[in-house]
């Protein structure tokens, strides 16, 4: 006799608390296999495919494409038929209803793990595609138990009743977009006929157009995004200042090192060894702010390491990958990672891990030809380094005007972590060792 397993949305770390549904790779009726994948969602920080830990008949799915599914709800139901024998495969390779226990993207599917343990949520708007599948033919029903009848439940509200009666006025009005429940029949008991609808489409099309509205709703990374902007502008007191720097010895030094022989190091590398630098004479600024269930700042966490994140611009939308332990790389090294995130964000192959635990973010908005910006901290981070674009420009240098590569380095923090004169300080580092690259040897 087969058990109905149900699926729900694991917990898919990082607290993402639900998924939008992209598109499904089973049918009810597919018979699958343990560990199949059978959904493709989208969460807040990639694209991901779900496998089933059952094997067995798909007997339902629940959510549509596009829809918001929460953690613990319901994604499939299978029906397993028993294993030959304790926790091997039966026929057809059903898997026993412990399920497969295996583990994706940090989270388990098993009913022991950390899904399992939020409870069976089926949300409200998310109606199954299907209710049942046709079982195994070997397979037949049990007999239903005896239940207690059910109290009867409150009568819903009935749609209105349009009074149409012929289906080609009702394909007509859905071919020009009519709703036929607002207009007033002219038959008899104010039946809808087709001169109505076509009365409907002529005042339609002889009504003025306007400017078109449309509202865009807020999904997968462009929710996070508006979400963690929101959150960080409200509880972090952020200040910025900036300052104004010869990046020429700068590029000097890139081109120098890419006239010898390796991978090229282009001048994201050279900054993120500076801003790592600079945290070292400055760790205060390597932290984020602690705070109660209110929200109230409780205390500094000062972080060991240098987690540095840096924005990427994606189909998806603007990314923060993150570089681990940046302090522990070579030039080099930082160059490498750098540009193997770059590509994984291209490609859309970012995992979670690669998109969390940052504590400093270095922005290079001058890509985009700007000048200087101000721009709100990747919460919970304390700092961000925005660097705006390198440009000719005439500029006092040793004690003649000259024209110099000059860029605008802009520096955000947060002012509970420290006061004006320690971010001043690390801008000024930055800024002195754009100027004169030498400097950072005394920090190797």
């Amino acid at each position: 006799m087969p058990v109905v397993r149900e699926f729900t949305l694991p917990d898919l770390g990082e607290g993402l608390t639900g998924a939008e549904v992209v598109r499904w790779m089973v049918e009810v009726g597919d018979v699958i296999a343990v560990d199949q994948p059978v959904v493709e969602v989208e969460t807040a920080k990639a694209v991901v495919e779900v496998p089933c830990p059952y094997g067995g008949v798909v007997t339902a799915r629940y959510g549509e494409p596009g829809q918001e599914v929460p953690v613990g709800a319901a994604l499939v139901t299978v029906a397993v038929s028993p294993p030959a024998s304790g926790g091997a495969l039966g026929a057809g390779g059903a898997v026993a209803a412990e399920g497969s226990g295996n583990v994706l993207v940090g989270y388990g599917t098993s009913e022991t793990g950390r899904g399992a343990r939020r409870g069976r949520v089926r949300p409200a708007g998310v109606p199954p595609v299907a209710l049942t599948a046709p079982a195994p033919a070997p397979v037949s029903a049990p007999a239903p138990a005896p239940v207690e009848p059910a109290p009867p439940a409150a009568p819903a509200c009935a749609p209105a009743v349009v009074a149409v009666i012929s289906p080609l006025v009702r394909r007509s009005a859905r071919e020009h977009g009519i709703d036929l429940a607002a207009l007033r029949g002219s038959g008899p008991d104010g039946l809808i006929l087709r001169a109505d609808v076509d009365r409907a489409v002529a005042a339609a099309a002889a009504a003025p157009a306007g400017p078109q509205e449309d509202v865009v709703p807020l999904r997968g990374l462009r929710r996070t995004i508006a979400d963690k902007l929101t959150l960080s502008h409200r509880e972090i007191p952020a200040a910025t200042c900036w300052v104004d720097a010869d990046a020429t010895e700068l590029l000097a030094l890139r081109d120098q090192l890419n006239r010898t022989d390796g991978p090229r190091i282009g001048l994201l590398a050279l900054l993120a060894r500076i801003c790592t630098a600079a945290l070292a004479a400055h760790p205060e600024l390597n932290a984020s702010v602690v705070a109660d269930d209110r929200g109230a700042p409780t205390g500094l966490r000062r972080h060991g390491a240098v987690h540095l994140g840096f924005a990427a611009q994606s189909e998806r939308g603007l990314v923060v990958p993150v570089v681990r332990d940046a302090h522990l790389l070579s030039t080099g090294g930082l160059g490498a990672e750098l540009a193997r995130l770059t590509g994984a964000a291209r490609a859309g192959t970012l995992t979670p891990a690669e998109l969390t635990g940052g504590t400093f973010t270095l922005n290079n908005y001058g890509v985009f030809g700007v000048d200087g910006s101000t721009p709100l901290l990747n919460h919970p981070e304390a700092a961000m380094l925005g660097v705006g674009r390198i440009i000719a420009k005439p500029w006092v240098h040793e004690g003649a005007l000259a024209v110099r590569q000059v860029t605008q380095l802009s520096f955000t923090f947060d002012h509970r972590v420290c006061d004006g004169g320690t971010a001043g300080g690390f801008l000024r580092f930055v800024a002195d060792c754009v100027e004169q690259p030498g400097m950072l040897l005394r920090r190797l």
